[in-house]
């Protein structure tokens, strides 16, 4: 099995250098020399196998059960060199194969009725809390940050997000603001505490309402701002402002345009709409088997072609779009190297296997913005044209009144206190 993986590497590893040891204990070096060398260990003949069967799928398993070493540089040097690999295309025929049969069945995996969705959202967003603090920033902000200046700490990054989204939104005091996909509740506390809306919060993740709120009693801010373990698709109200940030990559392609028919129905004539959410750059394609299995089951990262579509569909106006490149890749980084720097603990709630496809999916993410071109988006949407400014300069004039706001206010009771 060993000579077959080394007739098949150098059609995949065209770029940089690996040495690859394989289970028989020879060593042989695939790429054009350029950058640092990188050097990887196959410990068994079934994991070479794997391998060649379905290297996307298996790569994260193998590294996960210890089958799959790293001798030189790190996980996160062996997926970006992966992956600039894989931008040149190449290798066996049946990779392509399988990778059409996953887009052509993607929307029987991507299906998230109520039923489904809770079982995805609680796979993910219903591990031990404690776990996300040791990489999270002192919110437990969970979606990408927004780095306005290349020395900002992640909590400034964090913040300035907030503070972005909330310039966006044309908040006026006592706006009622829907947060779709609310997490442990910091946006919502901000966008109340703040901007001075009343704010709503839905999630479907058990951990994350118990902590939003708790947040919002301790804050004293229970009057203004509630939680809600819901569905969005059941909520009924009528909204001045929605909001929704890293909660559309679980919706899934079949899901867009009831997705945007319900925001159509939640939000006031006069409405506005920010979507967050990460995004593809290139055409529609299929979530990465390894991540849709361990990571986030149901998932799906769509192309702007996909969510424009949809949009145009269901009759509501895109009044704004933005693209945030590379904020996420800066963000992962962040995460990697602050849960690297305390993975003795994930370990003890956990064990080694979860640690290491923690670092999986950390790194694999990080290379995906900064080498496939994945990017966040901030779409912008109303039900009428003239509900937005005709120029930007409001949102930098609303983030400065922001600033101000926040220096007048007390500090929030932080997710992990």
């Amino acid at each position: 099995m060993g000579v077959i993986l080394r007739r098949v590497l150098p059609s995949l590893i065209r770029v940089g250098s690996l040495d690859v040891e394989t289970a028989d204990g020879v060593v042989e070096t695939y790429g054009d020399g350029s950058g640092e060398k990188i050097a990887i260990r196959i410990t068994d003949r079934a994991a070479e196998r794997a391998l060649l069967v379905d290297p996307a799928l298996a790569l994260g398993e193998l590294y996960m059960d210890g089958r799959i070493l790293v001798t030189r540089g790190d996980l996160y040097d062996l997926l970006a060199l992966g992956a600039r690999n894989m931008a040149l295309g190449g290798g066996p025929r049946w990779l392509a194969w399988i990778e059409k049969a996953r887009v052509a069945t993607r929307r029987l995996r991507q299906r998230n009725d109520r039923l489904r969705a809770r079982r995805h959202i609680a796979h993910h967003y219903d591990l031990n809390v404690r776990l996300y603090d040791l990489f999270l920033d002192s919110d437990r902000q969970y979606s990408c940050a927004y780095f306005e200046r290349p020395t900002d700490t992640l909590d400034q990054a964090q913040l300035a997000k907030k503070r972005h989204i909330a310039a966006k939104l044309l908040i006026e005091d006592g706006h009622d603001v829907l947060d779709i996909g609310c997490g442990f509740g910091g946006m919502a506390l901000y966008l109340a505490q703040t901007a001075g809306a009343r704010a709503t919060g839905v999630t479907l993740s058990k951990e994350q309402h118990a902590v939003a709120t708790k947040r919002a009693i301790d804050s004293g801010l229970a009057d203004r701002v509630q939680f809600a373990l819901k569905d969005y698709r059941d909520v009924e109200e009528k909204f001045d402002r929605i909001v929704s940030v890293g909660m559309f990559e679980h919706v899934g392609a079949p899901g867009y345009d009831e997705y945007f028919q319900n925001v159509r129905r939640l939000l006031k004539d006069d409405g506005v709409m920010i979507l967050h959410a990460i995004g593809r750059s290139g055409p529609p394609g299929a979530t990465n088997p390894w991540i849709e299995k361990y990571i986030f089951p149901g998932g799906y990262i769509p192309s702007l072609s996909e969510v424009m579509a949809s949009i145009e569909r269901v009759g509501l106006f895109v009044t704004d779009t933005e693209i945030l490149r590379l904020h996420y890749a800066d963000t992962l980084k962040a995460w990697r190297e602050r849960f690297m720097a305390r993975r003795d603990e994930a370990r003890a709630m956990y064990d080694e296997r979860f640690c290491r496809m923690w670092e999986f999916y950390l790194a694999g993410s990080e290379t995906s913005f900064r080498v496939d071109g994945h990017m966040v988006f901030q779409i912008q949407l109303a039900k009428r044209q003239d509900v937005v400014p005709r120029t930007r300069d409001y949102v930098y004039e609303r983030e400065a009144m922001l600033r101000r706001r926040e220096g007048q206010k007390p500090a929030l009771r932080l997710a992990g206190e």
